[in-house]
């Protein structure tokens, strides 16, 4: 008879904190282009799966970039699957800018530094350490739970989550909902207040790359047909455009959520609502869904030109995009009318955006999890200005919700550490995070 167990052992309590700080000291940094090499990592969780009888599958689409998937069988053969996924690879991270070196893992002050501390190989170690502590146990979840750790998430996710839905679905027979990273974080608007806002969307990636064309020539001549100008005054255009505000379902569901907390009347759902003003009133819980309540196109890159006295015939530029739910076409349109006749565009990388229901059983389970172990906490749903590898995955029918759980205290800004400098991870919410995932996972 499995020992009965009411959370996560001290060993794991222990491990968490180890397998974080091991997993940062892998320098798994991803450059773009395939410059990356999770082998290592996913050699490092595959090891500590099969030491307590979980039988990974490590697999490549290229040689070095490594996913490793598992299965542990629930106890209810008639229930759906659950699939569990974080991503193995990290962004890059410059040393001299940081007080201790990225890759050291090192503990200090009661914090574990380095790249991946919080995007997103402490939601790695939590979920390692939690199963672990169960294969001691005996204990089995309800449902199947598939555990994914991908490549690539931080690039193009071709090599990691992309490669597993096209080519290996069948490791995701049964799964019809997932979770992963950017959901469940304290967030502390003001004094004494503490929201976890747990994902229920995503905006959709477009990334652009704009292309001018023109009359290459000697820099001292008179030219009208100039593709640095063309190309300059259309991502001037784009950068200064206003998006209309337009409100998805999850969004609305968080700004009803935080208008009740905060005392505001509102019906997000009238015709005449002025968002901004109702932002204005939320005050700083507003950065919650003020980047979601628009589509956006920022542009990041310029290539133009290869002497100072020569006209370039051609002149690219990239745009970084993000779509709401529902607004696609619209997107693609405005993005005609602001490149204008002279410059053509194209989607460097698209994927689509997610929307996950609110008012799910499953949503309802999250919400009880995170305020079992924070009874003052207030969860919220939001919806991620950016995107997760649930994109790749809900090819497979596969529902995400973002939820890597963690206890941060007040002045430690979640958000300003992802792919931030000096990112840091406190041991305490990675406690947090090991007992409240335990607990949702087992009875998901």
């Amino acid at each position: 008879m499995a020992e009965e167990v009411r959370g996560p052992d001290a060993t794991a309590l222990d491990e968490v904190v180890t397998f974080t700080s091991e997993l940062i000291r892998i320098d798994t940094t991803n450059r773009g282009g395939g410059d990356c090499r999770e082998r290592p990592a996913a050699e490092y969780v595959a090891e500590r799966l099969a030491a307590v009888g979980i039988e990974p599958t490590l697999l490549e689409r290229t040689p070095g970039r490594t996913n490793v998937v598992a299965r542990i069988p629930g106890t209810d053969p008639t229930a759906e699957a659950l699939l569990v996924h974080g991503h193995l690879d990290v962004v890059p991270a410059d040393p001299a800018e940081w007080t201790v070196h990225p890759f050291s893992g090192e503990i200090r002050d009661g914090l574990v530094w380095g790249r991946g501390a919080v995007d997103m190989k402490n939601m790695d170690a939590m979920v390692l350490a939690a199963v672990r502590s169960w294969a001691r146990h005996g204990v089995r979840p309800r449902r199947d739970i598939v555990l994914a750790y991908t490549a690539d998430e931080e690039a193009s996710a071709e090599d990691g989550s992309g490669f597993l839905a096209d080519r290996h679905a069948d490791l995701f027979e049964g799964c019809t909902e997932g979770i992963s990273e950017s959901g469940a974080f304290s967030f502390h608007p003001t004094p004494g207040t503490t929201l976890y806002p747990i994902a229920a969307g995503e905006r959709g990636t477009a990334w652009l790359k704009l292309t001018a064309h023109g009359r290459a020539g000697h820099g001292s001549k008179v030219n009208t047909a100039n593709a640095v100008t063309r190309l300059a005054s259309a991502v001037a255009r784009i950068g200064a455009h206003t998006w209309p505000v337009r409100l998805t379902t999850t969004v609305r569901a968080a700004l009803t959520e935080l208008a009740a907390l905060y005392g505001i009347e509102v019906d997000t759902g009238a015709p005449d609502l002025d968002v901004d003003l109702l932002l204005d009133k939320l005050g700083p819980a507003a950065a919650l869904v003020e980047p979601t309540v628009r589509n956006s196109a920022n542009p990041t890159m310029l290539d133009a030109g290869y002497k100072v006295n020569v006209i370039p015939g051609q002149a690219v530029a990239y745009i970084d995009g993000r779509m709401l739910p529902g607004t696609e076409e619209e997107f693609a349109s405005t993005m005609d009318r602001l490149t204008g006749p002279d410059v053509a565009w194209e989607f460097h990388h698209r994927e689509v955006p997610l929307e996950a229901p609110v008012d799910s059983p499953t949503f309802a389970k999250l919400r009880a999890a995170v305020e079992r172990f924070d009874p003052a906490g207030h969860v919220v749903p939001y919806t991620m200005s950016g995107g997760t590898d649930a994109k790749q995955f809900s090819r497979l029918g596969i529902t995400g919700y973002g939820f890597s759980p963690l206890r941060l205290p007040p002045g430690l800004d979640y958000g300003a550490l992802f792919h931030g400098v000096d990112e840091r991870v406190p041991v305490d919410a990675l406690h947090f995070g090991v007992r409240v995932l335990d607990h949702y996972l087992r009875s998901a």
